[in-house]
């Protein structure tokens, strides 16, 4: 991996801004991802990540936890937070930010636990395939402490697959309609693709139900998203 993206949050942190992000996937065009929006405040948040920040309790962990938005936030109401991500490039940006304890980790090599585990801005990306999905949250639930709950967020991506007529167009031999390749650019550079998974309510449901996991809905967004409350 290049890390473009975190070569991206460095830039603007550094003051260096001079172009955004370009992502697109295997069923969409390209869309701008403006540097800015990665560095936003409680307030420009989402509503569902804001519910998820105010649920938060107890020692946190943050996964995927980029420019360090939401471990700031936490932070600043007096929560221990751990932030987590792959990317180097985010993890110097958290740290030069004022992230008290940020590490370049992989979820899957954590071994704290936690009272809170947050996966926002499409929480259940990370697992990339179906098939991955119970590993992860197999993971997920030893990481918690009694009591604790994992708060994701996700999108049911099937409109995408709904043609000018209301069919449904997917070709059912492929892989489940969530698994999309994703592939990002900055700079004139192109990042290895990954694959990225949006998984819609009811599959994460029976996937929790498979691990011992209860799985409650706690709100829906403006465009087929929501936020999950997991526990044990």
């Amino acid at each position: 991996m290049k890390d473009l993206f975190g070569t991206a949050l460095l830039d603007y942190q550094n003051g260096n801004y001079t172009e955004d992000l370009t992502t697109s996937t295997n069923i969409s065009e390209d869309d701008v991802l403006p540097l800015p929006y990665l560095f936003r405040s409680f307030k420009n948040m989402p509503k569902l990540e804001q519910k998820a920040l105010q649920l938060s309790k107890g020692k946190v962990l943050d996964v995927g936890c980029g420019a360090g938005n939401h471990s700031l936030y936490l932070q600043d109401k007096g929560l221990t937070v751990k932030a987590i991500d792959i990317s180097k490039g985010a993890i110097e940006v958290c740290q030069l930010r004022g992230v008290k304890h940020a590490e370049k980790k992989d979820v899957l090599n954590e071994s704290e636990t936690f009272d809170t585990i947050l996966l926002l801005m499409n929480g259940t990306g990370i697992f990339q395939k179906l098939h991955r999905v119970t590993t992860y949250l197999k993971h997920l639930k030893s990481l918690l402490n009694e009591g604790g709950q994992i708060l994701i967020d996700s999108s049911d991506i099937q409109y995408m697959y709904v043609d000018e007529d209301g069919g449904f167009w997917q070709d059912m031999n492929a892989n489940y309609y969530g698994e999309l390749d994703y592939f990002l650019s900055y700079k004139g550079e192109e990042e290895e693709p990954i694959t990225w998974l949006y998984l819609d309510f009811n599959t994460l449901l029976t996937a929790c139900s498979a691990v011992g996991l209860k799985c409650e809905m706690l709100a829906e967004g403006e465009h087929y998203d929501y936020l999950a409350k997991l526990y044990v």
